[in-house]
């Protein structure tokens, strides 16, 4: 993905309607990054939704989706994370406070069954992941596999730049005999398919075409005398 930011939506409203009376008019909202003005929203979907004032979390359980563009990521379970900004006070003879006042959203938990598809169609598998909003980057660990067209790559770690689409991937093991290594299966262009393409497309040309001779004239017809 270009990158996974906003991601609450829902809980962002549900974390709005669990806030205390305002004590003052609400400030003017601060302009957009240069940069970030142009980002693609975020559509996240699950079974069931559940957000946190008190820590600045959403948990998105059952078949968590998340869809950004053309980009996409799925998990059983998503964790999005929001900025803490402060602790709001409890109102004169109230019981607890309402919360925790909370900000844009920083960083994304995936769990379970992690699928990311990029926008350039490169996939990865995982058992979790994580995706932080600041360096734009998702990292996807576990039983990690990396698949770009018929190349493959396997390891227990794999940080992947969602705007680059540069990819690193890591193991457990170290030295030759050592297990867990990362490991790749890359396949080359295969040359029997393209002589075969060569020949084929040379057998139907022009005689002369290849070497770009003309090919002969044929002798013309005299004409007898009557």
């Amino acid at each position: 993905m270009k990158s996974l930011i906003a991601m609450a939506v829902l809980a962002a409203a549900l974390l709005a309607a669990q806030g205390a009376e305002a004590a003052a008019p609400a400030a003017a909202p601060t302009p957009a990054p240069a940069g970030k003005q142009g980002k693609a929203p975020v559509d996240i979907r699950s079974d069931s939704a559940e957000s946190r004032s008190s820590d600045c979390t959403a948990i998105w359980s059952g078949s968590a989706e998340a869809l950004q563009d053309t980009s996409r990521l799925r998990a059983d379970v998503m964790i999005t994370h929001q900025e803490v900004l402060a602790k709001q006070k409890a109102p004169a003879g109230a019981a607890s406070g309402p919360g925790t006042a909370c900000g844009d959203t920083v960083s994304l938990e995936a769990k379970g069954n992690v699928y990311y598809a990029a926008a350039d169609g490169r996939r990865v598998h995982g058992d979790n992941a994580f995706y932080d909003y600041g360096s734009t980057t998702i990292t996807i660990t576990g039983d990690v596999t990396a698949v770009d067209g018929q190349n493959v790559m396997r390891g227990t770690k794999m940080v992947y730049n969602t705007q680059t689409g540069e990819g690193h991937m890591e193991g457990q093991g170290k030295g030759a005999a050592a297990k867990n290594r990362p490991r790749g299966v890359f396949y080359p262009k295969d040359a029997a398919t393209d002589a075969s393409a060569t020949t084929g497309a040379a057998a139907g040309a022009t005689p002369g075409a290849a070497t770009g001779d003309a090919a002969p004239a044929k002798p013309k017809k005299k004409k007898t005398a009557q």
